[in-house]
Parts: structure tokens; C-alpha cells; sequence
């Protein structure tokens, strides 16, 4: 069975909990993708070199949750020919036999457009930037600020820009409980599941 499943939001709204969730629940391969961009960004040097050399040593290094690695993310997503260079790896995954959930940025409406399930997972900023300064720490106030300049950088690039797919599922979680969320999330594939 082919089953994709595209869940896209901004940074800290619950989208890669809710991916691993319905990863395990339903059998399906996941991909993180902004670790993609992450570790392409934390290799420095030329980005688009970076991109098209990318390997799975890349995306084991234990710095790419970091706070700067998201930053260098951002930067680098911003830069067309890294896109193109990690387009088809992405595309490849998300098709691969017995089901694929993939979470990022552009997946319903770049990646994946013909995904079987787009969900678009938000929250308000300010509990993004709580959850993110709980994860790791810091000053909440430049969290903040630093969230709101992501997603002003997301949503207003060029190329593949930060939005839910016309025929996406808004998952609100600023005041869902995880268990909530996923539960949502898990019901909206179910019902979109072939029957057997």
C-alpha cells in the first residue's frame, strides 16, 4: 500500500510529535523533514553543496534540535537550489511501499501535493515560543521574538512558502493536550484509510 500522509506547520506547533504518533500508530514510515535542512545548515560551507551531498551521517548528528541549527534551517530552506536538491529524496520516501508520514514545511503543497491526508498543525506564537523555551531554555522573550522572525522569514520566501494546502485539515494544538491532538490527527487518517 502507497499512503502518504503530509503534515506541515511552523516550528513548535506539535507537528513532529503528531507525525511520530501516527508513524507508529499506523505502520508507516516517518521523515522529519526539516532535519533535511537542518543538517545542510549546520554543515556551513555552501549550502548547495551540502544539499546534494547529504548523507544519513548528516542527519545523525546530535546538534540539529539545536536553536541554531533551526536558525541556519530557515536560512538555507530560503535557497531554491537546496530545495531542488532535496526534492526528490523527499518525493522517493513519501511513495515508498506500506505508508510514509512526512513533516515539514511544503509537504502538502510542494512535496506531496497529491498526498492522501494534509494536515496543517498551528499554534498561537506565543505557546510555540513557551514550548520551544521549555525545550530549551534560554531568555522567553527572545524565543519569542525568534519564532515570530521564523515565520516571518517561512511564510514570506519565494520559493515554497510556509502555507496549509488548499484541501489541508487546520490542527489548532495552542489548547489541545498532545493526547488530544494526536487522537484528532490519528482520526482524520482512519477515515481516509483504504477499507480492506
Amino acid at each position: 500500500m502507497i499512503f502518504t500522509v503530509a503534515v506541515d506547520g511552523p516550528a513548535a506547533a506539535g507537528k513532529g510529535t503528531i507525525s511520530k504518533a501516527l508513524a507508529a500508530r499506523f505502520g508507516f514510515a516517518h521523515l522529519d523533514t526539516g532535519l533535511l535542512y537542518r543538517a545542510v545548515g549546520a554543515k556551513g560551507s555552501d549550502p548547495v553543496a551540502a544539499a546534494r551531498g547529504l548523507t544519513a551521517e548528516d542527519l545523525a548528528r546530535n546538534d540539529l534540535r539545536s536553536l541554531e541549527a533551526g536558525q541556519a534551517a530557515s536560512r538555507v530552506a530560503a535557497i531554491p537550489e537546496v530545495r531542488a536538491a532535496l526534492i526528490a529524496f523527499q518525493q522517493d520516501f513519501a511513495r515508498r511501499e506500506g505508508g510514509a508520514v512526512l513533516d515539514g514545511r511544503d509537504i502538502g503543497t510542494v512535496i506531496c501535493p497529491g498526498a492522501e491526508v494534509k494536515l496543517f498543525v498551528t499554534a498561537r506564537p506565543e505557546i510555540r515560543a513557551h514550548r520551544r523555551w521549555l525545550e530549551l531554555g534560554g531568555d522567553e522573550a527572545q524565543v519569542l521574538a525568534e519564532v515570530i522572525a521564523r515565520d516571518e522569514r517561512d511564510m514570506n520566501r519565494a520559493d515554497a512558502p510556509l502555507k496549509p494546502a488548499a484541501d489541508a485539515v487546520l490542527v489548532d494544538t495552542s489548547d489541545l493536550s498532545i493526547e488530544a491532538a494526536i487522537a484528532r490527527a490519528a482520526d482524520l487518517v482512519a477515515a481516509r484509510l483504504p477499507r480492506a
